[in-house]
């Protein structure tokens, strides 16, 4: 069943999603050489709980940690870990908030130091541009394949690939929700786009092959073929002035 939010809801996740989005700006200042991923979320979990916020993945479905922190060829949910992050890296760091019961998700990907080569920040920019390519098709009367399509022609047409194993989701009072939101596919088809509704999209994109293969833990997620993988997220409100980002920084 695909709930649509009234005005009041909504305001309440956009208040999760501006924590959110500063928590990402804190982060963005902590990432360097040296630190690890086991400090951001603890960095992450004190940040929430300093605010009235919870991290509203820590124990679903047995997960352990407030963020998910997946590391250059992993695609999507790594654990947190005590090897510190080295200079060239890449991480996504993904985390989603409940404020006064009103829910966010968003995932950024940071480079690690100051020096990054060409096809490392080539990845980051074109997911990065994929995700408002996506949200720029968010709107009333568009179908979920529009998003898709959007995001899909043009990360295909950068020569990357785009996750199919993960998509993006309806969100509200508990974490996945419907509708699901692919983001590949053709212009035209899926669900139509009401007002009210809300959802997240987040491409995980990929240098090399789009497939995935599961660690041993169960959880995280990585490249076939060892390649890099990138991703961003957003949570936004489908309303009758075209998408309102509830995460935006």
């Amino acid at each position: 069943m695909i709930s649509r939010k009234s005005k009041r809801e909504i305001m309440l996740m956009h208040e999760a999603g501006k924590l959110l989005a500063e928590c990402h700006r804190q982060i963005a200042k902590m990432i360097k050489p040296g630190i690890t991923t086991m400090e951001i979320d603890q960095f992450v979990e004190k940040f929430l709980a300093k605010h009235g916020a919870t991290p509203e993945q820590k124990g679903y479905q047995g997960y352990e940690y407030a963020t998910c922190a997946s590391i250059n060829d992993e695609i999507c949910h790594g654990f947190p870990r005590t090897t510190p992050l080295e200079e060239g890296d890449i991480v996504t760091v993904d985390m989603v908030v409940n404020l006064n019961g009103g829910l966010a998700d968003s995932a950024w990907t940071y480079h690690v130091g100051d020096n990054i080569d060409e096809e490392k920040q080539r990845l980051l920019d074109v997911t990065k541009t994929s995700l408002y390519k996506g949200i720029e098709q968010a709107v009333v009367g568009n179908r979920v394949g529009d998003i898709g399509h959007a995001i899909q022609s043009y990360v295909e047409g950068e020569n990357f690939s785009v996750v199919r194993e993960f998509t993006g989701h309806g969100i509200g009072d508990t974490l996945h929700e419907e509708p699901t939101i692919l983001h590949y596919g053709s212009p035209g088809k899926g669900l139509r786009l009401k007002e009210g509704m809300v959802i997240t999209i987040e491409p995980m994109v990929n240098v090399g092959a789009w497939q995935s293969k599961m660690d041993d833990n169960g959880w995280t997620a990585r490249t076939i073929d060892g390649k890099l993988s990138a991703q961003y997220e957003h949570t936004l409100a489908i309303t009758k002035d075209g998408p309102l980002i509830l995460t935006e920084q």
